[in-house]
């Protein structure tokens, strides 16, 4: 019986394999797992070079359009390389009857003083929500945030007609009074002050230090990627406006850069023609102010964002 029962043990146990094929098939999942990463990453960059060329196909039609002549940007077949470089293009688009620099100044002034107005609201509107103490505090904020789901265009018509009201039309007044206020501005400082010790704030206060003197010497400073974030937003928001300036102020001493571009100014009063050329040379110069805020101050903008996002 001993000799059966050995017998039964010895096959049931299993030989184990020689050691040179486990590691031919330990390379070999190593090999596999490799090539997979390989076509993981190129698929991935494929796929990010596509999304890159569709956003950025947009900038370089503008480019190359603003540089060429007039018969070649109407050509049947569109070209992808100026065959002739037209500089005049910028020429134009700045001497002509756009007055684009008329445009630039009464853009900068609205963007200059609408910025330095919103940052004073917000300011003051994130300390209330974020270290005041009063009735309704809560309530309040909520309300305001429910704001945020409504269309800012459904407010158009009412905001037309009090700022008609007031006599405010074709004035500076309604391009800066009526935008001072953003939900979003004062949502994103509440944050960002919210993370700020409240022990600081009690300390101050038995020193006896009073709530704008410790909001200017502690919150400012501490929340200043925030609040330049803010300023970039708000700049940029100004510049790029167009509905509600081409609505309420689209005479020649208030217009905007956005509702100048779509003006006729470009247009030949003798054939009805379009010069496109010369339109998409002012927008290039429009935009060169754009993007290099953005690339100079991206990282502000990030940093004040993803601060705002956390808080403790």
């Amino acid at each position: 019986m001993t000799e059966n029962i050995n017998a039964v043990s010895d096959e049931q146990i299993l030989p184990a394999p020689p050691k040179g094929m486990k590691e031919r098939d330990i390379r070999k999942v190593s090999k596999k797992q490799t090539v997979l990463k390989v076509l993981a990453q190129i698929g991935l960059y494929v796929f990010l070079t596509v999304i890159a060329i569709a956003v950025l196909f947009p900038f370089y039609w503008m480019l190359i359009s603003s540089l060429k002549t007039l018969n070649e940007y109407n050509a049947t077949v569109p070209t992808l390389w100026p065959q002739e470089f037209l500089w005049a293009n910028y020429v134009t688009a700045f001497t002509g009857e756009l007055e684009l620099g008329q445009l630039f100044l009464n853009t900068v002034i609205v963007g200059v003083v609408s910025t330095i107005l919103s940052l004073v609201v917000t300011v003051l509107s994130a300390y209330a929500f974020a270290r005041l103490e009063f009735k309704g505090k809560n309530a309040l904020f909520a309300a305001l945030l429910a704001t945020m789901m409504i269309p800012g265009e459904l407010f158009t018509i009412t905001n037309y007609v009090t700022v008609s009201a007031f006599g405010w039309l074709h004035t500076y007044t309604v391009l800066i009074v009526p935008f001072l206020v953003s939900v979003f501005y004062i949502y994103l400082l509440r944050q960002n002050f919210l993370q700020i010790p409240n022990e600081l704030y009690l300390a101050a206060k038995v020193d006896g230090t009073s709530d704008l003197k410790y909001l200017w010497r502690v919150m400012i400073p501490l929340s200043a990627p925030t609040l330049v974030s803010i300023t970039i937003l708000k700049m940029m928001g100004a510049w790029n406006s167009y509905i509600w300036p081409r609505l309420v102020a689209n005479d020649t001493m208030h217009r905007l850069v956005t509702v100048g571009l779509r003006g006729a100014a470009f247009v030949d009063e003798a054939t009805g023609m379009t010069n496109f050329p010369a339109q998409m040379a002012a927008v290039v110069i429009v935009t060169i102010p754009l993007l290099l805020v953005f690339i100079f101050f991206r990282k502000y903008i990030m940093r004040g964002v993803s601060r705002s996002g956390i808080k403790g």
